[in-house]
């Protein structure tokens, strides 16, 4: 099975982009599921109804979040229909919404986890002890592939879920940074790994936002309002993943990013 996990889709800008290339990429990586991290896609930050739907019609199977999930209650009655839009799972039970979706592929079936960092991010509730729960759930006992999507801020925690999962989940991609690291790997165990898939959205931004914006603010250390880049090009970076369908356990990545220049149109870019 193939999978292509996807970095933090920022803004309208992000969400046309990857509408313009994703079919095409899915098709061209035989990519059977793809999930996108989708909490930056709406204008002004969060996620709503209208870009988690952009999204999935697009040819995303499920959409994992992080700390900004929460910032447009519009989103709030979606969370709560079970199905493949999630908030982090360590997030309190009483919060909107579910952290993990049960991917039915027909010959397979894979198992999502949103989870959130809490080194430099919200107080949330102990990520490894969440996964620890979940992993001893019958919704993972039924699942023959597991893949996480570790929303956090520090390198370190991300290593050292990455390592504490190895042999327990197929895949475990970082996301939050919007910087698309270069450190896929496969863990001792079998786990497929990368610390950061990086960024869907404006290439000549901070991290999808104007520069000016966050300048001003570094300069200045004054309130600023952060606007999205909406126009200039793009680029869509994330991880493809081959898995095994008798072990569960991924067999090899390529990290990729699809680039487009006014020039020239798309450019994939493949790193094994």
């Amino acid at each position: 099975m193939r999978l292509l996990m996807i970095g933090d889709v920022v803004s309208q800008a992000g969400c046309e982009f990857l509408r313009a290339c994703l079919p095409e990429t899915k098709r061209r990586l035989g990519a059977d599921v793809v999930i996108a991290n989708g909490e930056n896609s709406a204008v002004g930050n969060g996620i709503l109804p209208r870009s988690a739907r952009h999204l999935l019609d697009s040819g995303v199977d499920v959409i994992t979040t992080g700390n900004h999930v929460f910032r447009r209650k519009e989103i709030y009655p979606l969370l709560e229909e079970k199905g493949p839009v999630l908030r982090p799972v360590n997030y309190p039970e009483s919060v909107p919404g579910h952290g993990t979706f049960l991917y039915d592929g027909g010959s397979f079936t894979l198992l999502v986890v949103s989870l959130l960092g809490t080194s430099y991010m919200e107080p949330l509730g102990n990520p490894f002890e969440a996964m620890d729960r979940i992993l001893a759930s019958e919704e993972a006992r039924n699942a023959r592939f597991i893949a996480v999507d570790f929303h956090a801020e520090a390198t370190g925690e991300k290593k050292a879920m990455g390592y504490y999962l190895d042999g327990r989940v197929s895949v475990a991609a970082g996301t939050h940074t919007h910087t698309q690291t270069s450190d896929e790997q496969l863990l001792p165990a079998g786990t497929g790994y990368i610390t950061d898939l990086g960024m869907t959205g404006p290439i000549h931004s901070v991290l999808g936002i104007k520069p000016e914006c966050v300048i001003r603010r570094l300069r200045t250390a004054l309130p600023t309002r952060f606007e999205a880049v909406e126009s200039g090009p793009c680029r869509m970076d994330g991880c493809l993943f081959e898995l095994d369908g008798e072990t569960g356990r991924c067999r090899s990545l390529e990290r990729i990013s699809i680039l487009q220049s006014p020039s020239e149109g798309l450019q994939a870019h493949h790193h094994r």
